[in-house]
């Protein structure tokens, strides 16, 4: 069940009237219940993984918390049942591809078998969720919760179940508890949050996801400013694609009261790679930096191995991203990239708006677009070909930015003014919302400036929005 689908408008708003209806102690069930149904809408079966995940972890947390003194040996049961399962539906055709090419630099042949299997969607979140609370509980920072309905509940909740963001217990599993009555204000900003990630996901993403899959889908048909322009699209593509669902989440468990971690902090207005990561994909890399960076060292500890605790944490945020070898380097490129930061002792702009924050800003982004040409290729060869060949023809100018607007079936005043519906909202709800919560400033607008914004962005989702579904990008992780 897609967020932008007829299922999940039927749907959320019969999980919020009944939810608004029932008790206090009957809402839990409400929420179970509606989580497993949105997760099995994918597919049925795979509804065995995340149970077995869940009573797995519910278990193994209560087990450490009644016997210490074997608290490792349990954590570690835990942590290969978890993880195993994650490796095998994830990782095993993967690995075996990986050892057969070691294997055949020695002219040895391998032969591993190829398994059909289906990636569970949501499977890296739920697991690294539920993670996250048994070893929460190993380490004695939240008490074992003992009631199975509402860690079930913590560890399934629809909002954020298949892409986030990933929920620490400590601030998903007490609003689950807590007895709350319906805030009028709370649900109107709920429902203003998800037009605006309507907004970002169907009118922005998905139009530009056409421009985008019609580059990367035939190579050998472009060449120049077509890849430098596929490459911005793309950068832009994810970002709307993912804060999107990011915001229409947030905006789903408003309407039920809950509070879901912010994800996104307007990373594209970043000086440092490091301040990117400290506003993109919020709830990964802080647990990333909570369960394995700080763990392995983090920077308490000399420099050459602070600078392998950094990368080794990047390398492995990258294959939690895909199961191939270019997401690998994508990581590796943002942990080299923070190193270098740190050996020049390069830190963030810290006044906003002048010009060397602008120059600053506009220089990570380019970055990050190279770095994403490994995110979106199928693999290395694809991603060389599109920056080897990104500059060709680039001695002319005029002919050069001309023959790649053209690309796209469109003039360069159409492109643009196409571009400008798009980017001129997000670029000005970006800036504003770094110091400003955008939604509640608007909000408190007179009642004509308020409803003269809604009424443009309803209109903008009804009449801009790409015709046809499209699956979330990071759904396939």
């Amino acid at each position: 069940m897609l967020f932008n689908s007829l299922s999940y408008a039927i749907f959320l708003p019969i999980v919020f009237t009944l939810y608004w209806l029932l008790p206090h102690k009957y809402r839990w069930t409400l929420l179970f219940v509606a989580s497993y149904y949105f997760y099995m809408s994918w597919n049925a079966k795979y509804v065995f993984l995340i149970l077995f995940t869940t009573i797995i972890s519910y278990l193994s947390a209560i087990l450490i918390d009644k016997y210490r003194e074997k608290k490792n040996i349990i954590l570690l049961f835990t942590l290969i049942s978890c993880l195993g399962v994650l490796f095998v539906f994830k990782y095993l055709n993967f690995f075996f591809d990986l050892m057969t090419s070691v294997f055949s630099l020695f002219a040895i042949k391998l032969n591993t078998p190829t398994l059909n299997l289906l990636l569970p969607v949501g499977i890296s979140f739920y697991t690294f969720q539920t993670l996250s609370y048994v070893i929460d509980v190993y380490r004695g920072n939240i008490q074992v919760e003992r009631h199975f309905g509402y860690y079930a509940t913590f560890v399934s909740f629809f909002p954020q179940l298949v892409a986030g963001p990933i929920e620490r217990p400590e601030n998903l599993l007490p609003q689950l508890k807590k007895e709350r009555y319906f805030d009028y204000n709370t649900a109107t900003y709920g429902m203003k949050l998800m037009a605006w990630g309507f907004f970002k996901k169907i009118v922005i993403a998905d139009n530009l996801a056409v421009m985008v899959d019609k580059v990367y889908n035939n190579l050998s048909f472009y060449e120049g400013f077509a890849f430098v322009l596929a490459a911005i699209f793309f950068s832009i593509e994810i970002y709307c694609d993912f804060s999107g669902y990011s915001d229409i989440a947030k905006g789903s468990a408003k309407l039920l009261g809950i509070k879901l971690m912010d994800n996104f902090k307007s990373p594209y207005f970043s000086t440092t790679v490091k301040e990117f990561w400290s506003k993109w994909h919020i709830s990964l890399s802080s647990w990333f930096k909570d369960y394995v960076y700080i763990p392995l060292g983090g920077n308490r500890c000399s420099k050459p191995r602070h600078y392998f605790n950094l990368l080794v944490t990047f390398l492995i945020s990258g294959l939690w991203h895909g199961a191939n070898i270019t997401f690998v380097i994508w990581g590796g490129i943002h942990g080299l990239l923070q190193i270098i930061e740190d050996i020049f002792h390069i830190k963030k702009e810290k006044k906003q708006f002048t010009l060397i924050w602008f120059i600053r800003v506009i220089l990570i982004f380019i970055i990050m677009m190279f770095a994403w040409v490994f995110f979106r290729a199928q693999n290395i060869h694809e991603a060389l070909y599109v920056i080897k060949h990104m500059f060709a023809g680039i001695t002319n100018p005029k002919n050069y930015i001309v023959s790649g607007l053209y690309s796209f079936d469109k003039s360069a005043i159409e492109l643009l003014i196409y571009l400008a519906i798009y980017l001129i909202p997000l670029i000005g709800f970006d800036i504003f919302n770094m110091n400003t919560d955008v939604i509640a400033y608007i909000s408190k607008q007179n009642i004509v400036i308020r409803y003269t914004i809604y009424f443009v962005l309803v209109l903008a989702i009804l009449f801009l929005h790409y015709v046809g579904e499209v699956n979330f990008i990071y759904f396939q992780f």
